[in-house]
């Protein structure tokens, strides 16, 4: 028995020895588990499902299919960069969308599940740009835009958001500790799954006079790593 945690994958098209990573992932890890979940960023970005083609990922898409085809079940958060994956995109993947935050059972122990960006509450220029493009009117007029312009839009934002984290001391890109706790706190657990740091560890401390884990997902570029969870415990491994 085992359930498997992967989060900031950040596929690209230009990055294809990460696709094949993945498509090997899911043929062969993957349908030994009793669930996948992706805690967001799967992708680099993600202009709408419309896209998905033309963006050279049917062959994630079909992977994806053949797995949960199958039977095993694979649950998807958005992240930072592909909030506007949608139902098109569970239809095609048979994979299903997580609201965040989301508390699953895990072999008995309640859990919070989170890609993380919103713990990030000392990075206030990054909190505002999220509330600005999870905007519902800011999404509307985005995506009725067609590709060639969302795609000019999205490479426009990355360039910018390179140069500014460029600038930004690393503390400040990370988790707060009372965001972490009050979170939490609100959905009374005292276990946390995300990503988005980048910055894989399991954090033990204590919340309210009982112990706590914040278990932290790696990329998949830099310190590539899975989430392992059985009824005995969590581990990070490596990818292989």
């Amino acid at each position: 028995m085992v359930t498997l945690f992967i989060s900031d994958l950040h596929l690209s098209a230009e990055r294809s020895a990460i696709i094949d990573l993945f498509r090997r992932f899911l043929r062969e890890r993957a349908p030994r588990s009793d669930a996948l979940y992706i805690l967001g960023d799967l992708f680099e970005y993600w202009i709408g499902d419309d896209d998905a083609l033309q963006s050279g990922y049917l062959p994630v898409i079909n992977e994806l299919r053949t797995l949960t085809a199958a039977g095993t079940p694979v649950y998807l958060m958005h992240g930072n960069r592909d909030f506007l994956l949608g139902s098109g995109f569970e239809e095609a993947t048979g994979t299903h969308l997580l609201p965040e935050p989301a508390v699953i059972d895990l072999y008995g122990e309640r859990v919070m599940l989170m890609h993380g960006d919103t713990l990030c509450t000392d990075d206030v220029e990054y909190q505002k740009f999220r509330s600005m493009v999870r905007d519902p009117a800011w999404i509307a007029q985005f995506v009725a835009k067609d590709i060639t312009q969302r795609q000019t839009i999205v490479r426009g934002l990355r360039e910018t958001s390179k140069a500014a984290t460029a600038e930004k001391k690393p503390e400040i890109m990370d988790v707060n500790q009372g965001a972490v706790e009050a979170a939490m706190r609100s959905r009374g657990v005292l276990r946390l799954i995300h990503g988005h740091t980048h910055r894989p560890a399991l954090h033990g401390f204590m919340l309210d006079g009982q112990p706590a884990k914040r278990m932290v997902l790696g990329d998949w570029y830099g310190q590539g790593s899975v989430l392992a969870c059985t009824p005995q415990g969590c581990t990070l491994e490596p990818l292989g």
